[in-house]
């Protein structure tokens, strides 16, 4: 008998705190899609006018916030810069040579992969999702696919980007912008996007 009282009292201390869960959603989405280095995100996407919940969104799809990955590729820390880009961001922003060799510190690749994602929308109109594309597979690429019509640049469209790779690249990182959207729009003052 007594073993039966203590099995209600853990299922109702069980659906008390499923539905606390759920009531404070807030808390339970913020654990399920957290957002590292909000600092950096923040400081970086407003010195060169990109929204931060893109750039957080972009590191979650590309390493989940682990600074130290490094892709099979040779793209290198959270925005996962390929070294050749890197060296022409270094290059065209000015910045001091060795930052090429701090791309694996988290506020230094944050600030160069905001200003080449600033560097996109202004090579794609502010077109958000060519700006994607063209993160993943490369500004010539979206620009081809752009200029001879494979796609026309919309998500509507997005199944006509050729690589597979990129257009669920590209449906990953608008998931997780909507996502974190929803649950940091007032942590985070976003920069307008078009289209």
């Amino acid at each position: 008998m007594r073993f039966l009282r203590k099995k209600r009292v853990f299922a109702l201390l069980f659906v008390l705190f499923v539905l606390l869960l759920f009531y404070n959603s807030d808390w339970l989405g913020k654990w399920i899609y957290p957002i590292h280095y909000e600092t950096d995100i923040a400081l970086s996407a407003q010195s060169y006018g990109v929204d931060p919940l893109l750039v957080a969104s972009i590191i979650r799809v590309e390493t989940n916030f682990n600074p130290d990955k490094l892709s099979k590729k040779g793209a290198i820390g959270l925005m996962q810069l390929m070294p050749d880009t890197a060296e022409w961001i270094v290059k065209k922003a000015g910045y001091a040579e060795e930052t090429s060799q701090l791309l694996h510190r988290a506020d230094v690749n944050i600030e160069v992969g905001a200003w080449y994602l600033k560097s996109l929308y202004n090579q794609f109109e502010n077109n958000r999702y060519a700006v994607l594309a063209a993160y993943n597979a490369g500004p010539g690429n979206t620009r081809k696919w752009l200029d001879n019509g494979t796609w026309d640049g919309t998500l509507k469209n997005i199944g006509q980007i050729p690589f597979g790779e990129t257009r669920h690249y590209v449906q990953r990182v608008l998931y997780y912008y909507d996502k974190y959207a929803e649950l940091y729009a007032d942590k985070f003052t976003t920069a307008p996007l078009s289209r």
